[in-house]
């Protein structure tokens, strides 16, 4: 799944105060669905409204499999990073992903696969694995420096931001197979500032 054309903003689902101090903003947001209750484990992504900042992608990032499932549940990295597969368990595990950003397959194994897979492409892949249905996974590819995972409170925060334009996104597996990030335009000037995204539920 690409970032295509985003899932649109109900009334009032951000809600931005801005206050200005110092040359670099920080920006906290917290998270919540539409029922007002925390969403943890979300992504938060804070964008240029043209152009792109420069990105590095991270040292090798795992997602292991442990008990049956994947560890951890979501995974957020920037793009260009590797990530490896361990499989700690006694089974094997046969790893897949069919998401357009990075369609692969890791055929029964156990152990460490031979290398790790590098995520070139920005989206949202989502992963399974063929022997068993229960294990889930999500790895988010962001193409900005600017990104965060919400805690079990549903906080992130986002620091060293240059004034300018913005789109701040954000997405949760609670959105449901296929719904892009939520997003919210956003000029930053100076200081702290805060905002409060609301994200909807799976459809029915």
């Amino acid at each position: 799944m690409r970032f295509r054309t985003f899932f649109p903003m109900l009334p009032g689902c951000a809600v931005l105060v801005l206050g200005f101090g110092a040359q670099a903003a920080s920006l906290s947001v917290s998270v919540t669905d539409l029922a007002g209750h925390p969403v943890p484990d979300a992504v938060v992504m804070l964008e240029p409204a043209s152009g792109k900042l420069p990105v590095k992608p991270l040292p090798v990032v795992e997602v292991g499999q442990m008990q049956r499932q994947f560890n951890p549940r979501v995974t957020v990295i920037t793009v260009g990073t590797p990530v490896g597969f361990p499989n700690y368990d006694t089974v094997r595990h046969h790893v897949y992903s069919f998401s357009p950003i990075k369609p692969f397959e890791l055929k029964l194994y156990a152990g460490v696969p031979s290398a790790p897979l590098v995520f070139d492409k920005p989206g949202i892949a989502v992963l399974g694995c063929n022997i068993h249905d229960q294990m889930a996974a999500w790895i988010v590819v962001v193409d900005t420096p600017h990104y965060a995972r919400t805690s079990a409170e549903g906080q992130a925060r986002l620091d060293n931001i240059s004034a300018g334009a913005y789109k701040l996104r954000a997405w949760y597996a609670g959105m449901g197979h296929g719904e892009d990030p939520v997003s919210q335009a956003l000029t930053v000037a100076a200081g702290d500032m805060t905002a409060n995204m609301k994200l909807p539920d799976a459809a029915p």
